[in-house]
């Protein structure tokens, strides 16, 4: 029989074909003529486009669980720490990150569930509109300013990331020795976004205007009179696509078992 964790494994590589594709659609859709209106809708949109071909609502529901597993593996990683982050400064601000990441693939997961169900929900960037609520909030501008320093500083280790290849050590030495280059052009388009995001938010949380914040479809879609700079980032999240379908055959995936690790834990304190 298939144990728990070996089923949560599977889910975990599934989703990240899921996060693959939608990067690849994503990264295919900007260098095209067409699909602008999806490409500003972000990763909905890009899941919108794939339930409206033949064979969507199959492709929505596997996508479903896969962005599942993916969150999951992201939520043990952050409150278990199974992949060995530690509890320095550095381990503690990837596993927040790995939290950040599971709260956006379990509502990009709910998001691909309603569409396999039918439900014609809009798929448009809600960015804004999240803004908006957030700066009804006492505290709200103090919030949005976090998350823009959060994601500046996730641009910043994703920048790391492709200069010293150092998303490498969890994927397997089996993989194709060109996959490398895929990472690094897909982490260094990541991180330029990224920090577009995060300034967007940094000042819609300055001038507490939510017109300000952009999502992942409007920062790219910002880019587009940027010429050559445009054109690399759109094929750098091309790249990115591909560099997670291949990782998800060769990513080096520990025990997912979370009872196991939570009995670890214990009597590690006892």
């Amino acid at each position: 029989m298939v144990d728990k964790s070996e089923k949560l494994e599977w889910m975990a590589r599934l989703g990240f074909v899921a996060r693959g594709v939608v990067y690849a659609l994503l990264g295919y859709l900007a260098l095209s003529s067409t699909g602008s209106g999806t490409v500003q809708e972000g990763q909905s949109g890009a899941l919108e486009y794939l339930h409206e071909i033949p064979g969507g609502t199959v492709i929505m529901y596997l996508a479903a669980i896969g962005l599942l597993g993916y969150g999951v593996f992201r939520l043990l990683s952050a409150l278990l720490d199974i992949e060995n982050h530690g509890n320095d400064a550095k381990g503690i601000g990837t596993r927040i990150g790995h939290f950040c990441s599971a709260v956006l693939h379990f509502g990009l997961a709910w998001t691909a569930l309603k569409f396999a169900l039918g439900s014609k929900q809009d798929a448009g960037n809600n960015t804004q509109s999240m803004v908006s609520s957030t700066l009804t909030y006492d505290l709200g501008s103090l919030a949005l300013g976090i998350a823009g320093i959060g994601l500046i500083v996730a641009a910043i280790y994703q920048a790391k990331q492709a200069i010293t290849l150092g998303f490498m050590k969890r994927v397997s030495s089996r993989a194709p020795s060109w996959t490398c280059w895929l990472g690094r052009f897909g982490y260094a388009a990541r991180a330029l976004v990224f920090s577009l995001i995060g300034w967007s938010l940094l000042r819609s949380a300055w001038f507490e205007q939510s017109s300000e914040a952009l999502s992942l479809g409007n920062a790219i879609m910002d880019m587009r009179d940027m010429g050559f700079l445009y054109t690399l980032v759109a094929l750098g999240l091309l790249m990115f696509g591909i560099f997670s379908i291949i990782v998800a055959r060769y990513r080096v995936i520990p025990d997912l078992d979370a009872g196991r690790h939570m009995h670890s834990a214990k009597h590690k304190f006892t």
